[in-house]
This record gives structure tokens, sequence and C-alpha cells, in this order.
């Protein structure tokens, strides 16, 4: 629960200090490099801190890292260079340079900054007294008691904040936290029941960036809905919760640190290798199509505008 809450705000806050006029590099290059970094160093000390607390493992690369990364809101930055959908003035060969090489950089940046994190843990490890030591550790029942209550509180503390906060926090935050954890819930779930099923090839990883990237291009198809559709146009309250949707549960349902994690692991000659561009390259087509059948074919046979209305209304 902490770990979801506190990767989405790291996700939001990252995200928001990289957007602006003029901006070096597309804004999900930080967060996916910095997730991954993280989640490098987390597998390097997994022995040391397992041993200390197994759960502390679980909260920091599954709930932290995998909320912080995100696979779905990449598909969709891809999806949108390659169908120009921020509507930049230029011809159709720029969009598909654009969409490759926000494709390629998140790939190098997260491979990149999974081995940086690895390469520091093992650094750490020969160096840092306290690291080798924390294995040692054991913490008391009524501390692990402690922390399973101060989580809870965390998580549930979102709830209040909602409604307490500026109206103003809620696209912007407070309303991605209350699905944080759901979509962080889903993903653990899948992967625990799903990954050990084929022996080569990650399923549950597989199958939450796939939910995770459907669920976000629907939310995202809603979200461009025309005032002149059936239904009318979509209230304030409505681009709200959607929004929460897309960056809390879609974020934390999908990942790009396990992803990156998985596909390092496949790495190798001969057939380890082919599976790992198999995986990698299976994922991203995947990703792809789901935004081209769901968000590609709503907008282009003309139930979604271009432009979201919940733009203004937010």
């Amino acid at each position: 629960m902490p770990g979801s809450v506190l990767g989405v705000l790291a996700r939001l806050g990252l995200s928001a200090l990289d957007t602006y006029d003029g901006q070096g590099v597309f804004a999900l290059a930080w967060v996916q490099g910095i997730g991954c970094l993280v989640m490098g160093a987390c597998v390097g000390w997994r022995n040391q801190i397992s041993a200390f607390h197994p759960p502390l493992y679980t909260a920091i690369a599954t709930g932290f890292c995998g909320s912080l990364t995100t696979f779905s809101s990449w598909m969709l930055d891809v999806f949108l260079a390659f169908s120009n959908g921020y509507g930049y003035d230029r011809i159709w060969i720029y969009d598909i340079m654009d969409g490759l090489t926000r494709t390629f950089v998140t790939f190098a940046v997260s491979l990149c900054g999974l081995s940086l994190g690895l390469h520091l843990a093992s650094y750490d490890l020969s160096h840092n007294h306290f690291i080798r030591r924390l294995g040692k550790i054991h913490i008391s029942r009524p501390l692990r008691l402690s922390l399973v209550a101060i989580s809870l509180v965390i998580y549930l503390l979102t709830i209040p904040l909602y409604f307490v906060l500026s109206p103003r926090f809620r696209p912007l935050a407070t309303s991605a936290l209350l699905y944080s954890f759901p979509g962080t819930l889903m993903r653990h779930v899948l992967g625990t029941q799903l990954n050990g099923r084929h022996p080569y090839y990650p399923v549950g990883t597989f199958l939450a960036n796939a939910l995770g990237t459907a669920f976000l291009a629907i939310f995202h198809a809603i979200q461009r809905l025309p005032s002149s559709s059936p239904s009318g146009p979509i209230s304030a309250t409505s681009c709200v919760v959607l929004q929460g949707l897309v960056d809390g549960l879609c974020g934390c349902l999908s990942t790009v640190s396990t992803f990156a994690v998985e596909v390092r692991g496949m790495q190798g000659r001969g057939r380890n290798g082919r599976r790992a561009w198999a995986y990698a390259i299976g994922s991203w087509a995947a990703g792809q199509i789901l935004m081209v059948a769901i968000l590609g074919g709503s907008t282009w046979g003309g139930g979604a505008r271009e432009v979201s209305w919940c733009v203004n209304r937010l």
C-alpha cells in the first residue's frame, strides 16, 4: 500500500517536473529510468532485504518500483507519437521517427537504469557494512504488526485527502492515489499466480501490462467523447475519476521495471536471447495493437475527438 502511494506520487512528480516548453526528452524517460535504477538496486540487495523483512522487498520492488514505472502510459505515448495525437505540424515520416524514438529510448533507458542499479548494489555490498549486516537484523513481532498498521493507515488516508485538499489536486494526484493499490494488487496477483505457469514466458506480467494498456485506451477514449454524443459530455467529476483511473489503476497495474528485469534475465546467447527479444517485442506489439484497436478505432471512427473533452473540464 505505501509503496503504491509513494510510487504514484513519484511518477506524477517526475512527469510534472520534466514537462515544460523546450524539454530535451519526453517526461516518461525519467520515470522509467529512475524506477528501473531503484529496481536494480533492490534486486541486488534482495537477499539482505528479504532476510531483514520479506514484505519489505515486495513493497519496494512490486509496490514502489512497479507503480513508479508504467507500461500502459508508455504504450499511449508511443501510439500518440505514431498517430501525431499531440497535434504537431509535421509530415508522416517524423511521426514514425518520433514513435520509434520513444520506443527505443525507453528500452535503452530502462535496461541501462536496471544495470546501473545492479552495479551500484554490488559495489555497495562490498563497501557498506550496514547493507551486509541488514540481513542479520531481526525485527520483533510488535514492530512488524506496527508496520502493517502504518501501511494500512497510509493508504486509508488517501480517502479523506481526496475530499479535504483543494479540488484542483484531484486530477493531479489525489484521485490517482485512490486507485493505486488496487492496480498494484491486481498486478501482484497476476504475477504470483501466472508467471510460474510457463517456464520461459512471464505470462502474469504480460497479461498485467496488456490489461493496463487496454484499460488506459478505454479510459482515454471515454475522456475524448464529443459533447454531441447521445449520452452528452461527461461531467467534471467523471473526468477526475477517469484521470485517476489512468494514472492510478492503469499506471500501477502495468509496469516497466519488472518487465526490464524479466527481459534482462532472458538475455544471453541462443534460445535465451531469442526469448528475450520475443518477449520484449511481443509485449510492445501487443500494447500497440490494443491502442490501435481501442483508441485508434474510437478516434478514427469518429466516436472520439482528437482533443480530450476533459482537458478544459479539469
